[in-house]
């Protein structure tokens, strides 16, 4: 009997022991991702998954650094693993994200992004994804109640102003478009891509000389700013202005 329980007290040791060196795997993992010594980080979150596949968040760690490495469909696949043995995991379904973003699967990532938001709905950058990526699914729509959520949480995120004025230009919502840039501009004045998308929004109702006048102010702030640049060109040659188009190349 006394043999049986120094054998039951080395097993619970070793468990305990294991369990130690896989946190600190991942604990040696996390600083080196945070130092970006990436591959080195990738190495010991391969060790502490190695050491306890049950892991969960080794697994989530290690899709990150592989994300960040570009290997995108290995770090999908760590995503996954994770999420089996937790599938509330925000931060992996946010990692599947922008994974799919990266290998440019808008409609997979869009999926993963609203799953991501509905788990953690107090990010405002996550309601803005989904805003953007419905954008570049053509669902403008949609995505203006997702900027709309970014914006409840932060009244002065004029990036998510912008992009819900982009939505608007797109809908051929003129008026209100200019309303969300000018929004933007009320929370920073020297936001330029406000007042190219105000100038944008003017371009496209045909009011071009208050469009230029917009594509100038952008011009002000950043002179190679090459959105503005081109958009002023193609207003002036709209305008039959072809000497002064031209002359912004000289």
């Amino acid at each position: 009997m006394k043999l049986l329980g120094i054998l039951v007290c080395i097993i619970i040791f070793s468990g305990i022991c294991a369990a130690e060196e896989t946190e600190y795997f991942d604990w040696k993992g996390s600083q080196l991702y945070a130092a970006k010594n990436y591959t080195d980080a990738l190495a010991y979150f391969n060790q502490a998954v190695a050491q306890d596949p049950n892991y969960a968040s080794a697994w989530l760690h290690k899709g990150d650094t592989e994300r960040v490495l570009k290997d995108y469909n290995v770090s999908l696949q760590s995503y996954y693993n994770a999420l089996q043995l937790d599938g509330n995991n925000a931060a992996a379904w946010s990692g599947i994200a922008d994974s799919y973003m990266a290998l440019q699967s808008y409609s997979n990532a869009s999926i993963a992004a609203s799953k991501a938001t509905e788990l953690n709905n107090k990010s405002k950058s996550f309601w803005y994804r989904e805003g953007y990526l419905l954008q570049l699914l053509e669902m403008y729509e949609e995505s203006l109640a997702k900027y709309d959520g970014a914006i409840a949480l932060d009244p002065n995120y004029k990036e998510a102003l912008y992009m819900k004025g982009i939505s608007q230009i797109a809908m051929s919502n003129y008026d209100d478009a200019e309303a969300l840039f000018d929004q933007a501009l009320e929370i920073d004045p020297n936001y330029k891509q406000a007042y190219l998308g105000k100038g944008l929004a003017l371009h496209a109702d045909g009011k071009l000389v208050e469009a230029q006048q917009e594509y100038d102010k952008a011009l002000e702030i950043d002179p190679a700013y090459s959105h503005a640049l081109i958009s002023k060109m193609h207003v002036l040659l709209v305008m039959k202005m072809p000497r002064e188009a031209v002359g912004m190349l000289i």
